[in-house]
């Protein structure tokens, strides 16, 4: 009886001690409700690979206008220094978020992680990384003293990811960094020093995948990141299809109108507004007969002009 009571208590705790920086399974579900799709073993949302794929010929502008007409306002952020900066980041967001070094705080949370056999706090998320990642993590903007992330980590990211990061803070070891092929990364601001050297203890890691702030962001585990042109937008994953769908449509719209104003079938005050019914028809009828020539894939279009009335 003694025994069963040790396991009992032990299985009790056991969850706290997982759940203690890492957002729980349950609070994860809690958290990202609109989301019907596959989810990782953890809760998070696991937007397709399919989407994912689709979503790199999105544009800021289009998946703003897409995230904007449902409420949410503020997932854009610019002003990046960046590593690859002519490459497109795309995938999942794993999150992290740090705050100021405080010694009872950061030796508690390090010593509940050293007993279950973890070593370094700025190593704990990325330990979760799993391929189309994208490694995102709340750095309060700290320039001196901050950088939790330089070569050795960064390899550790790639090698997890096959991505890059967005930091809101100062890496390291930067010329390292960019010897990573495909580490496309937008970060705040580069300086050689360490997070928390010997005696000097300047951050301390307070939540993994729990909602955290880039810029003015909220950011939660699951969002797709899109990463070009400088700037980033977070997309929470249950409107990830919208934002692709749009985009592919308004990609077509443009193909056909650009074509038609240059052949001067259509005047600029056509196509620049809500377009005729006969515009309409004229576009449906451009689909089918560009189907196979156009940069949207067959099936696509094939479920837009199913949806189509002209």
């Amino acid at each position: 009886m003694k025994n069963f009571i040790v396991v009992v208590v032990i299985s009790l705790l056991v969850p706290s001690f997982v759940s203690a920086q890492q957002i729980s399974k349950e609070e994860m579900l809690f958290l990202t409700p609109l989301w019907k799709g596959e989810r990782f073993e953890d809760g998070r949302p696991k937007v397709p690979d399919d989407i994912l794929k689709r979503m790199r010929l999105v544009t800021h502008d289009e998946a703003w206008a897409v995230m904007k007409n449902a409420g949410y306002k503020y997932q854009y952020a610019d002003g990046w220094q960046t590593i690859n900066p002519d490459s497109i980041l795309i995938g999942r967001a794993v999150t992290a978020t740090f705050m100021p070094g405080r010694p009872d705080i950061h030796d508690a949370i390090d010593a509940r992680g050293k007993a279950e056999g973890k070593k370094g706090q700025n190593s704990w998320p990325v330990d979760l990384l799993v391929k189309g990642d994208v490694y995102v993590v709340d750095q309060f903007g700290i320039h001196n003293g901050g950088p939790t992330i330089g070569d050795n980590v960064g390899n550790a990211i790639y090698a997890k990811s096959g991505n890059g990061i967005v930091y809101d803070g100062a890496i390291r070891d930067i010329a390292g960094l960019r010897e990573i092929g495909g580490f496309t990364s937008y970060f705040n601001s580069y300086h050689p020093s360490h997070h928390n050297q010997p005696g000097d203890l300047n951050t301390m890691l307070i939540g993994i995948n729990k909602p955290t702030r880039i810029r003015q962001v909220t950011v939660m585990a699951g969002d797709v990141v899109l990463g070009r042109d400088g700037a980033v937008t977070f997309i929470p994953a249950h409107l990830a299809e919208q934002v692709v769908i749009t985009s592919e449509i308004v990609r077509l719209r443009d193909m056909f109108g650009h074509e038609r104003l240059r052949a001067g079938v259509y005047t600029a005050g056509q196509i620049d507004t809500r377009w005729s019914e006969e515009i309409e028809r004229d576009f449906s009828k451009w689909l089918n007969d560009h189907i196979d020539e156009l940069p949207v894939p067959r099936e696509q279009i094939q479920e837009i002009l199913k949806k189509r009335t002209w």
